[in-house]
């Protein structure tokens, strides 16, 4: 037991000590340069004002907003998602635990019987106790660590926004591609059925006198190749609608979101804006943002670990013990105060604070080529987009003049003027521009859902706190400030 005199020295030397380190840091976070060139304007060339949130309600179609909410609730990777939020926040709870005082209770009871000078001592014991323990945060380790903790939670969530980004797009694309799939179909379909009246045209002349059997084989082996592309059209429509099940969260089956055989009209390209709005829109970036701040409060905790800690333990209890010459009872107490200082630990200390100043590093550069990429996303997709519109203009011509060549080439044909060999050609040319002007059409629907993809928003943060607030995701625990990510990464960078 401590005498008093002695509580008193130590509890003034303790004093003492934390009035002179208390707030002292052995690490200043680093100037983070988060620079990366961003121009002016998109080198492609963008259109100007605010872009959109929902973006799919572009399209105006009641069944593309249907299937996005049964991907917002039934998609399993999102619910993954929020399971990891939930251990991310069990994490940051248990690191800012280690801030506060620990408290525990103990009890315990015996009965004897032991022998003695006076016979057998039987009695009764019992103790009850108090201890409680604080670690001074005189280096800041554990504030910092709870800051790396917060950052990673914030890291975490803007991960989860970027999932219901991706998911969106990704819906819309499956749903688009199925739809251009049954359209292929039927225009493959139509292009059998017309072909095998151009068969039957051709067999009736042959037994007529009025062909050669070379025109009957090559009518013939154009119906064929007609018929051969069908099951291509098939397998993709069936393996696209299975993929969009199990994106729903549904069992991998074909025919259950209906029969949509027309591709809608593709809305206008989304407005851009600026590229240094796209850093403040992106949650990818916001999350690489938040990894650095989380990293480089790591450093700071690795560094503190290195000097010495000091912690006060105390305790406070009753204990009752049974002899034969009687009981023994009354209250007990301890105070101490444990300086641990490191002495040798074979370079372990150092090494874990060169490893995560080497971590920091990466999450900056990370941070960088992130951002990079988002801004390569968009030029990508103003890029596609463009082109695509391009193609299809294109495309719309070559169709144009493939039937006016079928069509002439059928009527020479029918008047003797010319053999089956023109017609074989143009039937399959108007079949192949026919098929790849669905497939650009499709194409420019899913370059602007790219372009939506790669623009960002805003509207994640209302779908994350909706199902959080519902109870569905991760919960426990006092979520901590978020502050801007997005919006401090594009200040530093502007």
């Amino acid at each position: 037991m401590i005498k008093k005199g002695r509580i008193h020295n130590t509890s003034t030397w303790v004093l003492m000590l934390w009035l002179t380190l208390t707030g002292c840091v052995v690490h200043q976070p680093y100037a983070i340069d988060l620079s990366v060139p961003v121009p002016e304007s998109f080198d492609e060339g963008a259109k100007d004002g605010v872009p959109l949130q929902r973006w799919w309600e572009a399209f105006e179609d009641p069944r593309l907003n249907a299937l996005i909410d049964r991907t917002f609730s039934g998609n399993l990777d999102l619910a993954q998602a929020y399971a990891r939020l939930e251990q991310v926040e069990a994490i940051r709870r248990s690191v800012r635990s280690g801030q506060l005082p620990t408290l525990e209770a103990g009890a315990q009871g015996s009965r004897e019987d032991t022998p003695g000078f006076f016979g057998n001592n039987t009695g009764d014991g019992y103790r009850l106790s108090l201890a409680a323990a604080f670690e001074l945060d005189l280096w800041q380790k554990w504030q910092s660590r709870t800051r790396a903790a917060d950052d990673e939670l914030r890291a975490s969530r803007e991960e989860l926004q970027a999932l219901y980004l991706s998911f969106s797009a990704l819906t819309a694309d499956l749903y688009y591609l199925a739809v251009e799939q049954r359209a292929q179909l039927a225009l493959t379909d139509r292009t059998i059925a017309s072909f095998a009246d151009t068969v039957n045209l051709v067999e009736r002349r042959y037994r007529e006198g009025l062909v050669s059997p070379l025109d009957v084989y090559q009518a013939r082996q154009s119906l064929a190749a007609a018929k051969a592309r069908r099951p291509d059209f098939q397998a993709t429509l069936a393996t696209t609608e299975h993929a969009l099940a199990v994106l729903l969260g549904d069992y991998p089956r074909g025919g259950t979101f209906g029969h949509v055989v027309v591709l809608p009209e593709a809305p206008e390209a989304f407005p851009a804006g600026l590229p240094s709005q796209v850093l403040a829109r992106r949650p990818d970036v916001a999350a690489a943002f938040h990894r650095v701040r989380a990293s480089d409060a790591r450093v700071a905790a690795a560094i503190a670990d290195r000097f010495p800690s000091i912690n006060l333990i105390g305790g406070w209890g009753r204990s009752s013990t049974a002899f034969s010459t009687g009981d023994i009872e009354g209250e007990f107490w301890t105070l101490l105060a444990d300086l641990t200082l490191p002495v040798i630990d074979g370079g372990r200390r150092r090494a874990e604070a060169d490893r995560a100043k080497g971590e920091f590093r990466e999450s900056l550069a990370s941070y960088q080529k992130t951002a990079l990429t988002a801004f390569q996303e968009v030029e990508d997709a103003l890029a596609l987009n463009r082109a695509t519109e391009e193609r299809i203009v294109g495309l719309e011509e070559e169709v144009e003049a493939a039937a006016g060549a079928l069509r002439m080439s059928t009527e020479r044909y029918l008047q003797g003027l010319s053999d089956y060999l023109p017609v074989l050609t143009a039937q399959a040319s108007h079949f192949t521009a026919e098929s790849l002007l669905l497939a650009a059409r499709r194409q420019l629907i899913s370059d602007r859902v790219s372009l939506a993809r790669a623009l960002g928003g805003e509207w994640m943060t209302e779908e994350t706190e909706k199902r959080l607030t519902a109870g569905d995701g991760a919960t426990g625990g006092v979520q901590p400030p978020i502050p801007d990510g997005r919006t401090q990464a594009r200040r530093v960078i502007d």
